[in-house]
């Protein structure tokens, strides 16, 4: 299962099962999009493009499947982390890994490289602000998003997490479609709530 976020016209041929030629030809007349390398002339397809490309050409994208955004659920409240993997794996496009303290929601965000953390901030052992930090300290995770969730309400704490690399927040109870859609727009991808 490739993890690769960006691939070359020749990867991009063979996930879609097509010749590198048409995969070019895509690329140069725009229906595919993508960068070329500065300073040469090497095409390089971002993952979400050639999701959405092979979407709209009826090209199965189990290929890509790995294509789906990795998601990690860190929260202590069962209910809530069953309610969570429920959405987000019924969504389809994601793929969810629980953690219920900070230690290993550590281990893991080194491990399985989520796109998303929900975090909780009020955790049995290190608080959410702590793995904030933790995961922005380390900048083979700088494209990693993190949503901070919590049922304390202090603003100033807010602002504090924010400063501390979250990038959203939500006070529970929350509605869930409404993480969806934060989480979505996060990883600029439609949001499926209709």
């Amino acid at each position: 299962m490739s993890t690769k976020t960006v691939f070359t016209t020749g990867e991009a041929a063979k996930i879609c099962k097509v010749s590198q030629q048409t995969i070019i030809r895509c690329f140069d007349n725009g229906t595919l999009k993508g960068f070329r390398v500065p300073g040469s002339r090497f095409r390089r397809i971002p993952r979400d493009q050639l999701f959405a490309f092979m979407k709209d050409n009826g090209i199965p994208t189990d290929a890509l499947e790995s294509g789906k955004r990795k998601v990690l659920v860190v929260d202590d409240d069962e209910e809530l982390v069953e309610l969570l993997v429920d959405v987000f794996d019924k969504d389809g496009r994601f793929d969810t890994r629980v953690a219920n303290n900070g230690f290993d929601a550590g281990m893991m965000v080194r491990e399985f490289r989520p796109d998303l953390v929900v975090l909780d901030v009020m955790l049995p052992d290190i608080n959410g602000k702590e793995v904030c930090q933790r995961v922005r300290q380390d900048d083979s995770l700088e494209a990693v998003k993190i949503i901070c969730i919590s049922g304390m309400v202090e603003q100033d704490k807010v602002k504090d997490l924010m400063d501390s690399g979250a990038d959203d927040f939500m006070n529970k109870p929350f509605a869930v479609d409404q993480l969806m859609e934060k989480a979505c727009a996060l990883l600029e991808i439609e949001s499926g709530v209709s």
